[in-house]
């Protein structure tokens, strides 16, 4: 049977098969199946395939029909209850999925054109409250890099002399005069008031302005208690340089924290 070719393009062999059942307007369940093998043939010799591997699907589908059109000319098989067994029947379950994913592709495309490319629905985050309350503690080996104890054993000695040298040996002979307690509290309280004018600042300079050797020995311990927080870092370019203190984030106070801010 002589019928007229198009040669079209197709997504592949079941997009073919599926084509030549809707236009003849068969029972999918019933396929003609020599028929249509026939009209799959015709189709394939006249149907330009861009690449080897479309082209051998396409002839894998042709020896299937093939198969299945020898296996209806002989007597009907039967399965182990005594009921036939269509030859069709695994072709038509294939027929029938890449029908339904077909829809389906073409009935999401149409939403897309409707909807307009580009708009986009997400989920929202479920992340637990202790999840979104982690924070990465403050490496101290990577706060306090390139600084060593016998730097800061130097810049405390070198204070502690300058100190030494305000004193007027005359008049600190008339008497003892009692000084209020320092408190770390109030030290610390200074040194993030300080911070808030001052992205960072010299840690030689800071200290010296301090009027005695209580106040700095406080001071001195409320930076390296920032330190420890992660709330400053302490950087010194080469051994014989000045060490800079930067201001990294604003400090938070636990009750452990205050509680170890007694008077000093």
């Amino acid at each position: 049977m002589e019928i007229p070719v198009k040669t079209e393009a197709f997504s592949g062999p079941l997009d073919l098969l599926l084509h030549l059942i809707e236009k003849n307007k068969v029972n999918i369940y019933d396929i003609p199946i020599a028929e249509i093998t026939d009209q799959y043939m015709a189709y394939l010799s006249n149907m330009s395939i861009p690449d080897l591997d479309n082209e051998s699907e396409f002839l894998v589908m042709a020896s299937t029909l093939v198969n299945i059109k020898s296996r209806m000319l002989l007597p009907v098989e039967k399965d182990e209850n005594g009921e036939e067994i269509d030859p069709r029947s695994e072709l038509v379950e294939r027929l029938l999925l890449y029908k339904m994913v077909k829809y389906s592709a073409e009935l999401l495309a149409e939403r897309e054109d409707e909807n307009g490319v580009g708009q986009y629905i997400f989920k929202e985050p479920e992340i637990p409250p202790e999840v979104a309350k982690f924070e990465v503690k403050p490496d101290i080996s990577e706060l306090t890099k390139g600084l060593t104890l016998s730097k800061l054993h130097e810049i405390y000695d070198f204070l502690v002399k300058r100190q030494n040298d305000k004193i007027d040996p005359v008049r600190s002979t008339f008497g003892e005069i009692r000084r209020e307690p320092v408190s770390l509290a109030n030290a610390l309280k200074s040194l993030t008031d300080y911070m808030k004018d001052h992205d960072s600042f010299d840690f030689t300079d800071y200290l010296m302005k301090q009027p005695d050797r209580l106040h700095i020995v406080v001071n001195f311990l409320a930076v390296l208690h920032l330190m420890k927080m992660g709330a400053v870092e302490a950087v010194q370019d080469g051994p014989h340089d000045d060490i800079s203190v930067r201001f990294v984030k604003d400090p938070e106070f636990t009750d452990e924290d205050i509680a170890q801010m007694g008077d000093m």
